[in-house]
């Protein structure tokens, strides 16, 4: 990315009910960085307090209002898409409740400038945080393991949700979850083989519970179903093809204990051996074809991925 020009970064806040973090947030967004025009979005998803209204007051340049929340995912979608439009080169995402140190954001964005990342992510250096419980601690631990292996990246804190994605990372990304996008992203990254690296931070200290979930277990329920749905849309054969060979091995084992006794003089009686490693063998004969059709669709929508980038393209404003 040429330093010869100012570059075109928005910062994206998204919201639900956080008129007593929101001024402090914004407020501490640095407003002049060498060589960088920065912008404001404040992204409302269906506050039912003073968000919208302190947001004017600290004078941010873009505001999007959801008159219903409808969660993380589709509020950073909007926002990728009003970056694209106003042509921005670098999309940093913060959040509303003050956890993010916002004085570290030109931090965030200098790999990208110096065009060494299409995205970065800051490492919240979870191990270190005194109000995560130890609990916490090991399952996002876990998680970023999981997110790392389905992606093939090295991602220390993939929940993190401070990050910054340059232009291009925007017009070939596609969230679809609107529960997070912040796993998603990733793994779609990691299958693009976009640049990704990390930033470590310290994160603030805590202003109130999450919103994203009501407990844990609905956390670690929504978000494996992210990652395995993100997983399955770059890799849906593997599915297919590990039952297909799962289902291959099981129904061999009757088969051969039917082989073993046929020659003996009741092996009538073993036919149901016959019976059972057909079943399998035909489960297995439709796991992988079932992988094929997979394979197939897979195809189908990575062409039409194509095509929705180039219509980003298009429409994204470069003036």
């Amino acid at each position: 990315m040429s330093n010869q020009q100012k570059v075109k970064v928005l910062v994206q806040v998204p919201c639900l009910n956080e008129e007593g973090t929101l001024e402090s947030v914004l407020k501490s967004i640095p407003k002049h960085i060498p060589n960088v025009d920065i912008k404001l979005l404040v992204i409302d998803d269906g506050s039912k307090d003073r968000t919208v209204e302190i947001a004017n007051q600290c004078g941010v340049h873009h505001i999007i209002r959801h008159a219903r929340n409808q969660g993380l995912g589709r509020s950073f979608h909007d926002g990728a898409q009003l970056a694209l439009h106003l042509g921005v080169d670098i999309l940093v995402n913060t959040d509303g409740d003050n956890q993010y140190p916002q004085d570290r954001i030109p931090d965030l964005i200098q790999p990208i400038i110096d065009g060494n990342a299409d995205m970065v992510i800051a490492d919240r250096q979870t191990a270190t945080i005194q109000h995560f419980s130890y609990g916490k601690k090991l399952l996002q631990k876990w998680g970023s393991h999981v997110v790392n292996n389905a992606a093939g990246t090295n991602v220390p804190d993939a929940a993190s949700g401070f990050r910054a994605y340059s232009r291009e990372a925007l017009i070939q990304l596609n969230t679809i979850t609107r529960f997070s996008y912040t796993m998603e992203t990733i793994i779609q990254a990691g299958n693009k083989r976009l640049a990704i690296t990390s930033v470590p931070v310290k994160t603030n200290a805590k202003t109130r519970e999450s919103r994203l979930f009501r407990s844990t277990h609905e956390h670690v329920y929504k978000s494996a179903l992210a990652i395995i749905r993100a997983y399955l849309m770059y890799k849906p054969y593997v599915l297919f093809v590990n039952a297909g060979i799962l289902f291959l091995l099981l129904g061999l084992v009757p088969f051969v204990r039917f082989l073993f006794f046929v020659t003996h003089p009741n092996g009538a009686h073993h036919l149901q051996s016959l019976i059972a490693g057909s079943v399998l063998l035909t489960i297995s004969l439709i796991s992988f074809a079932l992988a094929i059709i997979a394979d197939l669709v897979r195809i189908n929508r990575v062409l039409l991925e194509n095509q929705l980038e180039i219509s980003k393209r298009h429409y994204t404003n470069f003036d």
